[in-house]
């Protein structure tokens, strides 16, 4: 996510007929311990606990897949009906289970076919199915419900609703206000779409698309992705839009989502993304997904958003004039990076949310000196003036303040854009520019398509560096104040002022 500065696998078999019987022989037994279970413990909220949204995700199961299928009536201001079904292992033996879900009514739940028992609490849908699972279970919820587009004062985020439609911003703490889900980034899976729209619009999600069926004047279109993806990453466009149809390098697909009536306008900029992909591919190797493309919304949304395989952009980016055409690309790289950094190497807490924007601004100015002579030095030393105010205010790099109440993106500071791009300066000039770039490559490789966190960062640059780095990061991450910087010991940064926020 960029904040936007204003200008004014395969289902595994489960022995379903054993299971039956298993559920037949043991029914009352059933009945009677998930009573006595639901009389002595009331359902309540749970967490994995992440530091910063302590309540975010839920213990006990592993998910493996979602399938979403939404239908839309044509007013972006109506709910959508929806199913979700998730598969998922169980990793522990469970009475219950917890699925984040927190803005849309539940009409039912079943677990593996059968009827489950339902009830909110918090921002969880605490789900008993009749018979307990174990540990080792394959199990398949699913779940109807309905998905409302329209919140309250203090939401930010889920479905965002545009001039002709609906798109998604879930980043980072929303996802579950439009589905079900274990929403936390430590649980990737893979996602198949379904959307269903009255003819006249476009529907468009993560992934390819595999299916389109057009019935009694509505069209449904499908969409899965070939690699696994966070929650917080899942886009689904719904608008009178056009898709635009490009090839990248090595014959990527790329498709750009556009408001109809623009885009003769957009062309131009969204022409660029192949040589971007190319650009990149030069830093850190292979583009790591199997389609890549801009949504282009007509929202105002207040940032950019790195939805995996399809980057979620204001329309306003390209067509206000008071921004100049470098800063324009560098934005689009910006998010091009996430694919990389953050959707292929997913966090594995929020708190390792520097290792997402702190690269993605490195590659943003990175093109903009190589592109623009627009120094990365300059823009690192204003970062380093900068830096204890940042760190004051927001908290060092890798242990940014909680958001504030009310607004769940509020973790987005700029401790973690540029604050965290300044961290990988000083470390490319304290192991040398080619072990930093044989690092940044080893780094989207051995973690790919996977979860992974500070830690691992640390242990992979000390190895490449041949030499311990923990003292090096624990200051640079974790402390007040920020460190010397390696090679310009003439560099200041100013006091702070005011108090944390």
């Amino acid at each position: 996510m960029l904040l936007t500065p204003r200008a004014t696998a395969p289902t595994p078999s489960r022995a379903g007929a054993t299971r039956a019987r298993r559920l037949k022989a043991a029914l009352l037994v059933s009945a009677v311990s998930v009573c006595l279970v639901a009389a002595s413990a009331p359902p309540a909220p749970l967490g994995v606990g992440d530091r910063l949204f302590p309540h975010l995700g839920n213990p006990g199961y592993d998910v493996a897949s979602y399938d979403l299928s939404f239908a839309y009536s044509g007013s972006n201001r109506e709910p959508l009906r929806a199913v979700t079904t998730i598969d998922a292992w169980a990793t522990q033996s469970l009475d219950r289970l917890n699925l984040d879900f927190a803005h849309g009514r539940v009409d039912s739940v079943e677990v593996d076919g059968e009827p489950a028992d339902f009830a909110a609490a918090g921002e969880d849908l605490v789900v008993t199915p009749e018979e307990p699972l174990d540990e080792g279970d394959w199990v398949r919820i699913t779940v109807r419900h309905t998905s409302d587009p329209v919140y309250g004062p203090e939401r930010e985020g889920g479905w965002v609703r545009t001039s002709d439609g609906l798109a998604m911003a879930n980043q980072a703490d929303v996802a579950h206000l439009v589905f079900p889900c274990n929403d936390h980034p430590s649980d990737k899976a893979i996602f198949t779409i379904r959307v269903s729209a009255p003819d006249g619009y476009t529907a468009v999600a993560n992934g390819l698309q595999t299916g389109v069926d057009r019935a009694r004047g509505t069209t449904t279109w499908t969409y899965r992705t070939r690699h696994p993806m966070a929650t917080e990453l899942a886009q689904v466009s719904i608008g009178r839009s056009t898709v635009l149809h490009r090839t990248g390098p090595h014959e990527l697909p790329v498709r750009d989502v556009v408001p109809t009536e623009h885009r003769a306008a957009l062309e131009p900029w969204l022409e660029k993304t192949p040589g971007h992909i190319a650009w990149l591919e030069g830093k850190v190797g292979r583009y790591p997904f199997e389609t890549y493309g801009l949504l282009t919304a007509d929202a105002s949304t207040g940032f950019e958003l790195e939805t995996q395989t399809l980057s979620l952009f204001e329309r306003q980016l390209f067509t206000e004039p008071a921004y100049p055409k470098w800063y324009v690309e560098s934005i689009m790289v910006h998010e091009l990076a996430h694919q990389w950094f953050g959707n292929s190497v997913t966090p594995r807490t929020w708190s390792d949310l520097w290792l997402n924007e702190g690269h993605a601004t490195w590659y943003e100015a990175l093109y903009a000196e190589e592109t623009a002579d627009r120094p990365l030095q300059d823009r690192m030393k204003a970062a380093y003036t900068a830096s204890d105010r940042w760190r004051a205010s927001g908290g060092p790099p890798a242990a940014p303040l909680a958001p504030r109440s009310g607004s769940k993106i509020s973790i987005f500071r700029p401790n973690v854009y540029d604050g965290a791009a300044l961290v990988l300066y000083a470390l490319r000039q304290e192991i040398g520019r080619p072990a930093f770039e044989y690092l940044e490559r080893a780094w989207v490789t051995v973690h790919r398509d996977g979860t992974a966190g500070t830690d691992d960062f640390v242990e992979l640059a000390s190895r490449i560096a041949g030499r311990d780095l923990g003292v090096f990061f624990k200051d640079w991450l974790y402390a007040e104040k920020t460190p010397p910087m390696p090679g310009h010991p003439d560099w200041k940064s100013a006091a702070p002022t005011g108090t944390r926020k």
